[in-house]
């Protein structure tokens, strides 16, 4: 939805700021000599799209202008020749797009008003310290990629440290930096160079660079608009649209660390399917980590003998179960250059290489590996993060060319949605406080352009508050996570079933601070594992809705777990609310992250909405209190909304031969785009998928099916749909052509 400029919501809380840095506009205007201080600069602005500008400010010596380095971050260097390069105050406004231009030197400064005069964002530059000063409003500043200090970025000082040490690693997880900083009073900055540290605690923000001997270049990309999507459009326009990644990531994901043998591996695989609990990958760590693992230490791609003897005949029989196998691997260098296309002299071998760190992995992807988990690196700079993101979505490729990857990362930055990277939070404690602050995380990871996000299930390091009741409100969370995936010390209690046997598995806490195993009395509680069947029973069903959802993401830019200021803007609560988000567009997500909860407050928008388990309406525009049991998360969809459900499945590709769910939520007209494709290849890129257009007239009581322009039909054809409304259910059988049913 798009919506006008409001010249006084615009202007509210810029106007002291803006006064401040438009009298100094004014100064370096009436000035006809430069001080002798002054560092001769180029400004190039260059034209990205009309509501979005590159501002370049490059060194001049000796009459030369300095060039921009590249990182990896954009998905491309150049965006045409840039439509002004300015030394001097040019005598009018410049117009980019939908924005208008006044620049001033000695000292800089930059003003980007709307084509109406309504000012929104001015910058203006130290040349001497090298800081950038640009007013932030009132409204919250979010962005700033994984991890820091939550929701609002305002009143922080934030380095962009990144890695585990980053920030509060406990509670808030590793630190993913990602320097794309959103104004929700309509405005976004994303900070190509230099890197540096973020001071919000005043009225104008500042930008100081890492390295006080090298300030310039100065490279960013402002993007001016009132309409979220078009703001996260235009970050997939500079950085790159996701890939999607295979269908089978968005089901369960089982983590394993030490393990005792090969029967247990296979044992836990014939125990999910023998119990009929939902599950597509199981993951196993690398001894190096644990006793007992994968591998015969960290950084090699040998197995371990013990647990795995003969890993081709183990790994055909997970694929038999119709499982995907996934290693954990270590880095064991500090920096990557280069592609894995490029060749690998053995006689010559370097660690540092992409082309040679990916051909270790070649031998054991040929038995059937399905995917990897690279762990660590978090020295890496900028550059080797994206090279190692990039290995993993192109090396896969080299050897099965049409299928698609998967990675799982601890790191990564701008620009690693391109290569469908997974990110997980890291090695957070089993606490409340944790759970309840990767609410926010996963909203800001999501709004910096990383679509495919989830953490440890129950946290990595288990404490003295590590329950059953915060495992499976940790495991709910999860479920609307894009990565669904448990994995953490005391690992057999990360098994939905593991709650049950008295058995935490092997004790792993020696080195951790805090640390320690759950209480005897918490390990024979049979309520645990009929919620996580419950939770992921409704994740496969909601595969359809998941799935259309990160294809709406790849092509659009819009994330799959969205803040709420991503849909209702112009509401003040919603746009600050950090503990409850969409699912996709019309499902809202409000986990339980308080011990012993009994009610939950929650923030319904304005319009009507539906509690997705009782039926029951809403009014929105006001908080409500949901009660809740253990079993519950409170969850409701929009009025006007269509939300597809698919069967009960035990792994995203089993045939299943039962009709698609439709339900209909009254109340407003709604459309939804279903999509499907084969789930594993790239045929999709040649037309190879269907995409049936729903529309549904409230009016009339009306819902129209066709096939979307562009796909085509897949099987199984005909399809059997059964639409279900408050008032009944109508079946409808779908061939291609267009068909409606009415109530």
């Amino acid at each position: 939805m798009s919506r006008q400029w409001n010249r006084r919501d615009v202007l509210k809380g810029l106007v002291a700021a803006s006064t401040a840095v438009t009298s100094s506009l004014r100064k370096g205007l009436a000035e006809e000599n430069p001080p002798a201080t002054a560092q001769p600069v180029e400004i190039q602005i260059t034209p990205i799209s009309p509501h979005t500008f590159r501002l370049s400010m490059l060194p001049v010596k000796n009459g030369s202008v300095g060039s921009i380095p590249t990182n990896g971050s954009l998905v491309k260097e150049s965006w045409g020749a840039p439509i002004a390069r300015l030394r001097t105050e040019p005598a009018h406004a410049i117009a980019v797009g939908k924005v208008r231009l006044k620049i001033g030197f000695h000292p800089v400064s930059i003003a980007a008003a709307t084509e109406y005069g309504d000012v929104i964002q001015q910058f203006a530059w130290d040349e001497k310290s090298g800081v950038l000063s640009f007013p932030t409003g009132s409204s919250p500043l979010l962005g700033l990629g994984e991890g820091g200090p939550q929701f609002d970025r305002r009143g922080t000082i934030d380095p962009m440290r990144s890695g585990q040490g980053g920030y509060q690693l406990a509670t808030h997880g590793g630190r993913v930096p990602i320097p794309w900083i959103i104004g929700t009073s309509g405005w976004a900055i994303f900070f190509h160079q230099p890197f540096g540290t973020f001071d919000f605690t005043g009225t104008e923000a500042k930008f100081q660079p890492a390295n006080a001997g090298a300030v310039l270049p100065l490279d960013l990309f402002v993007v001016v608009s009132p309409d979220p999507a078009t703001i996260m459009a235009e970050y997939a326009r500079i950085t790159g649209h996701a890939e999607m990644p295979p269908l089978w990531s968005f089901g369960y994901q089982q983590s394993h660390r030490t393990l005792a043998s090969r029967e247990e591996v296979l044992a836990e695989a014939h125990t999910f399917r023998e119990k009929k609990l939902p599950c597509d990958a199981l993951i196993y760590l690398g001894t190096g980590f644990c006793p007992s693992g994968w591998n015969a230490e960290n950084g090699s791609f040998v197995w371990n003998s013990r647990v795995f003897p003969d890993p081709k005949e183990v790994l055909d029989e997970l694929h038999k179960q119709h499982f995907r196998a996934v290693l954990h691997v270590v880095i064991v260098s500090d920096k990557l250059h280069g592609t894995a296309h490029d060749r690998c002299s053995l006689s010559r071998f370097d660690e540092a290489a992409a082309g040679c760190y990916w051909d270790t992995h070649r031998k054991d992807f040929a038995l059937g590996v399905d995917g990897w988990w690279p762990d660590e690196g978090d020295p890496l700079d900028i550059a080797s993060r994206l090279v190692r993101n990039r290995m993993y979505w192109e090396g896969p490729q080299i050897d099965r060319p049409n299928e698609r990857p998967y990675a799982l990362h601890r790191n990564g930055y701008a620009g690693m949605q391109r290569y469908a990277s997974f990110l997980w939070s890291g090695d957070v404690y089993s606490t409340w406080e944790t759970l309840k602050t990767h609410i926010p995380i996963a909203l800001n990871t999501a709004l910096s352009g990383v679509p495919y996000w989830g953490t440890d299930i129950g946290g990595f390091v288990p404490t003295p508050e590590f329950t059953a009741e915060l495992y499976v409100r940790w495991f709910q969370f999860g479920a609307f996570c894009p990565l669904f995936r448990c994995h953490g010390r005391v690992w057999k209690l990360r098994l939905p079933w593991g709650w049950n046997t008295g058995d935490p598995g092997p004790i792993e806490i020696k080195n951790y601070d805090g640390a320690a195993i759950p209480d005897a009395s918490q390990l024979h509680d049979e309520r645990v594992e009929p919620i996580c069947r419950k939770y992921l029973e409704l994740r496969y069903r909601m595969l359809p809705y998941l799935y259309s959802a990160v294809r709406e993401c790849a092509t659009t830019g819009m994330p799959i777990m969205r803040a709420l200021w991503l849909q209702f803007p112009d509401d003040p609560k919603a746009v600050a609310c950090s503990d409850q988000y969409l699912w996709g567009r019309n499902v809202l997500v409000a986990p339980v992250v308080e011990k012993g909860a009994t009610t939950r407050p929650v923030y319904l928008p304005r319009g009507a909405w539906y509690d997705f388990w009782t039926g029951e309406r809403f009014e929105g525009g006001r908080e409500i209190s949901k009660p809740v049991d253990l079993e519950t998360i409170p969850l409701y969809v929009r009025a006007g909304s269509i939300l597809p459900l698919g069967p009960v499945k035990q792994f995203t590709a089993e045939k299943v031969d039962v009709p698609l769910y439709i339900s209909i939520y009254p109340g407003g007209d709604a459309a939804f785009l279903l999509y499907q494709d084969d789930g594993t290849s790239f045929n999709y890129r040649k037309g190879e998928w269907m995409g049936i257009q729903m529309t549904w007239n409230d009016k009339r009581r009306t819902l129209r099916l066709s096939l979307a322009p562009g796909s085509r039909v897949l099987p199984p054809v005909p399809r059997a749909i059964v639409v279900k409304l408050a008032e009944g259910t109508r079946n409808i059988t779908f061939v291609g052509a267009p068909a409606e049913v009415s109530f």
